[in-house]
């Protein structure tokens, strides 16, 4: 994994001084709340609804054992004993204080994180596949090219003000798992036949009031021109983004507004002042990066024969929904979920955090990794070892085998904790996780998610079963959509039917599930059966059994 070098630690220590500096001032009165806003913004700071929350960044979503025990800590000291990943391959405290942010802040700089630009109209956390560099389908490591990204964008004066948050995402493997269809900015990695590295962009992708998929406005552009495009893209936006309407300020109205064609037309025009200029990459500007991407110490393991390991069944379930190929035969990515009953999905304890970490220590190099589903990853466990693996997280509640299945819900923190929340999504989740239990493994890969208001931080449009929370009249209502898709298929889902009560939610999405095993075919998962069926067929069945329920 990366390491901070002399500048980027200065240039965090600098920061972490400046706003220890911005939060004085605002507490001794000198600076209003409406100048001190965007400042803590861009340090990652909301006023949420009980209490000020606080945004970590984790770059690509790589962490090592160290900065996993940091987090660990400033959970027990400055919040309640938790941390919540998101989607984005952050971290959240929710019950941070104002005038301890820059104690955080400072004691994040010495394990080299930071918050900057966490939030705000800016470039925020640069994500990709929670596998990358191991996974058996990649075709480029996309980290090198994350950070080189990183260390552009961070505290770039041109586009520390763009019209809105700007969110930045990197997929280099067949398949998608990084959900770039949904982002401002994003890049498929591949090869051409001369094996260089090229990349296909695509920009426009976004959820919240008006979802768009992204749309691809270059092909085949060289890596070493990835700044100089990216910088074409933002100034591009940044010139025509609407800053009179905040529903209309995001770069997919722009897009959607122009058509994909005309704004790739001027993202050009744009980047012929750019392109071979100072910006463009070098092979020793890449090597400089990839250097901290290189395999840890993989060494050969004789994986013990399947006969002689106990016939345990919570293993065996647990190795066929957690454990996934690496690329070296003797290793594997082992998922842990952060999706158990009676806890919010996304949640760790301090307690979690550290014996996760001490695994990590002894099981996968000192490195873990934020998954885009809300769950923390070892990447590099010897397949000789993950029997002795499973009984360390048993003993820990942590060996729970539901990846990809229903109850492995994307969650956001909703109405219990954010202040722009209209309905609860965490009670909801575990009702809809408890429904499903009994036809759960009959079902197979599904993905639900759960979104507390339309600003859709648990990506509910691309859920194969998406939930949206409303309010109605003071109370938690909530619309169910059906077919959308993260994945490279990129999909957004349509509405089942008009918004219900809380309690209905699970039954609806039981009826969805109890159709699904009615029609399939042999193999099809879920998501695979609504396409062929279609969304209609099931919003069918669904009236249907209303009627005879009714």
């Amino acid at each position: 994994m990366y390491r901070y070098d002399a500048v980027d630690r200065l240039i965090v220590e600098e920061r972490v001084a400046q706003y220890r500096d911005q939060t004085r001032r605002y507490l001794a009165g000198l600076i209003d709340e409406d100048a001190f806003r965007p400042l803590r913004l861009q340090n990652g700071l909301y006023i949420q609804r009980y209490a000020p929350m606080l945004r970590i960044a984790i770059p690509y979503g790589v962490l090592s054992s160290t900065q996993l025990r940091k987090l660990a800590g400033i959970a027990r000291r400055y919040d309640r004993g938790y941390g919540h990943f998101t989607t984005r391959q952050n971290i959240q405290y929710n019950w941070v204080k104002v005038e301890e942010v820059p104690d955080i802040l400072a004691e994040l700089a010495t394990v080299s994180m930071h918050s900057i630009q966490t939030s705000g109209s800016c470039v925020r956390n640069v994500t990709t596949d929670a596998f990358a560099g191991l996974a058996q389908d990649e075709i480029v490591d996309p980290r090198p090219y994350c950070e080189l990204m990183r260390q552009w964008s961070t505290l770039h004066p041109e586009f520390a003000h763009l019209p809105r948050k700007f969110k930045v995402a990197f997929n280099g493997a067949k398949e998608d798992r990084a959900a770039t269809s949904v982002h401002d900015l994003a890049f498929d990695l591949y090869k051409d036949e001369a094996g260089d590295v090229r990349l296909v962009v695509k920009v426009g992708g976004g959820q919240g009031r008006t979802p768009r998929l992204a749309s691809i406005i270059k092909r085949d552009l060289h890596w070493s021109e990835l700044l100089t495009y990216s910088e074409a893209v933002l100034r591009t936006y940044n010139k025509l983004g609407r800053r009179d309407h905040i529903f209309k300020s995001r770069i997919k109205i722009q897009v959607e507004a122009l058509g994909a064609a005309e704004f790739g037309r001027l993202v050009d025009e744009e980047w012929e002042h750019l392109r071979n200029g100072p910006n463009t990459l070098t092979e020793d500007a890449l090597d400089r990066v990839a250097k901290h991407f290189v395999d840890p110490p993989l060494e050969a393991w004789s994986e013990p024969p399947a006969r002689t390991l106990p016939l345990d069944a919570n293993f065996r379930a647990w190795k066929k929904r957690n454990v996934v190929a690496h690329r070296h035969p003797d290793y594997a990515a082992v998922t842990i979920s952060l999706k158990r009953e009676g806890v919010a999905p996304g949640n760790a304890t301090s307690e979690e955090m550290e014996f996760i970490a001490d695994l990590a220590d002894r099981y996968s190099f000192s490195e873990i990794r934020v998954s885009y589903h809300q769950n923390l990853l070892l990447p590099h466990v010897p397949r000789a070892r993950l029997h002795e693996l499973h009984a360390e997280l048993e003993t820990r509640n942590l060996a729970r085998a539901n990846i990809d299945l229903a109850s492995d819900i994307i969650c956001c923190p909703g109405g219990d904790f954010c202040s722009l929340a209209n309905a609860k999504s965490i009670p909801l989740s575990a009702a809809i996780a408890a429904k499903l239990a009994p036809i759960e493994e009959k079902i197979g890969a599904i993905q639900i998610n759960v979104s507390g208001c339309i600003n859709a931080c648990a990506h509910h449009h691309v859920g194969h079963i998406g939930v949206l929370g409303i309010d109605k009249g003071g109370e938690d209502w909530y619309q169910v959509l059906l077919g959308g898709r993260a994945d490279g298929a990129g999909r957004l889902g349509v509405l089942t039917g008009k918004a219900v009560r809380q309690d209905e939610v699970p039954s609806i999405i039981d009826r969805l599930a109890r159709h699904y095993l009615a029609i399939r075919e042999d193999g099809e998962s879920f998501i695979a059966t609504v396409e062929r069926a279609g969304v209609e067929a099931f919003k069918a069945a669904l009236d249907a059994r209303a009627e005879i329920a009714a």
